[in-house]
């Protein structure tokens, strides 16, 4: 079973900033899972939502500011008393890179909201190979990933559902099924072992759930309390 640290160690820190990173390395991590959006001048910067509302209680879409904009609004953070920002992907990379294993990217695009985002975000690996290879992308948006696909044959995809539409997973050539939980079935399990399609489920928090979907023969999960299966 993989255990992905779902944000970074999102228990212990803001979720998908650098310290919540820190702390998933700090943990032992090396399966991480994150986010990317577009800044309005093309930077690819690390967070869940499209707006900022919930985060810093800011009613702003990180695709109208600037990465230097976006430097400069901090987070909520009830954990302490320090200031956390939204990071850049590239400063996210150098934290988690080292005993990476795989590296799980989220695709913020439905609806084509950031326009060539998968160029960017593939163009941004492609400088750091030895991380490109251990990177799984995955997106609701089924087009993002076709346009990612037609980039590069090699580069490895995870389908994420809402439906366990497998047979969207295996057009894209995609190693991996990523849907919630609740939403797992027996045929889908079957399904996805008779097509060799691993299966990640999110976002599972308590041990004896983890076990429940090992015992299931789910390959992996995404969790935000990563201390409780290091």
């Amino acid at each position: 079973m993989i255990y992905f640290a779902h944000r970074g160690a999102s228990s212990l820190a803001v979720q998908n900033t650098l310290r919540a990173f820190e702390k998933a390395r700090e943990l032992g991590a090396r399966h991480y899972e994150l986010d990317v959006h577009l800044t309005a001048d093309g930077q690819l910067a690390v967070h869940h939502d499209y707006s900022l509302l919930d985060t810093a209680g800011v009613d702003v879409d990180i695709a109208s500011l600037t990465a230097e904009e976006l430097k400069k609004i901090p987070l909520k953070n009830r954990f302490s008393n320090e200031f956390v920002f939204v990071p850049l992907l590239k400063e996210v990379l150098q934290v988690v890179s080292p005993n990476l294993e795989l590296l799980n990217i989220e695709i913020k695009n439905e609806g084509n909201r950031y326009p060539e985002i998968e160029k960017k975000l593939f163009l941004c690996l492609q400088e750091y190979p030895q991380i490109l290879s251990k990177t799984l992308f995955s997106s609701f948006d089924y087009e993002t990933l076709v346009r990612l696909r037609r980039l590069s044959e090699n580069v490895r995809i995870g389908l994420l559902t809402r439906t366990g539409d497998v047979s969207q997973a295996l057009l894209l050539k995609a190693e991996s099924l990523h849907l919630n939980f609740s939403r797992l079935t027996p045929s889908l399990i079957q399904s996805c072992k008779e097509h060799h399609l691993l299966l990640y489920c999110y976002t599972v928090n308590e041990i004896p759930l983890a076990q429940q979907l090992a015992t299931q023969g789910v390959d992996g999960i995404f969790t935000d309390c990563l201390e409780l299966f290091q």
